[in-house]
């Protein structure tokens, strides 16, 4: 993957929900819910504060593990992969 994301933007591979409810019950495609965390492969240079001429790096790196809200940023796909490009207000978590 070759993509850079601009500003305080991330790009996060999403983690697949799953495939099977505590009961056993295996779920099909449809009736699975949209993931909610992922995976970050990218983070962006920051956000510029013009009024300070500074700019402030995100909290976050490649590698990191989030959660983040279920219709939060754009779906892209890349190289047959999905992705979704979030900016870092749309991460509601750091897992650890």
């Amino acid at each position: 993957m070759n993509i850079r994301p601009l500003k305080d933007r991330i790009v996060v591979r999403p983690l697949e929900g799953e495939d099977k409810t505590a009961g056993g019950i295996i779920l099909p495609d449809t009736a699975k819910e949209k993931p909610i965390q992922g995976e970050v492969m990218a983070v962006g240079p920051g956000k510029f504060i013009e009024s300070k001429g500074d700019r402030v790096p995100p909290a976050l790196t490649a590698g990191d593990r989030v959660i983040f809200g279920k219709y939060a940023g754009t779906e892209v796909q890349i190289d047959g992969e999905e992705y979704k490009i979030l900016e870092v207000k749309d991460v509601l978590a750091k897992v650890e």
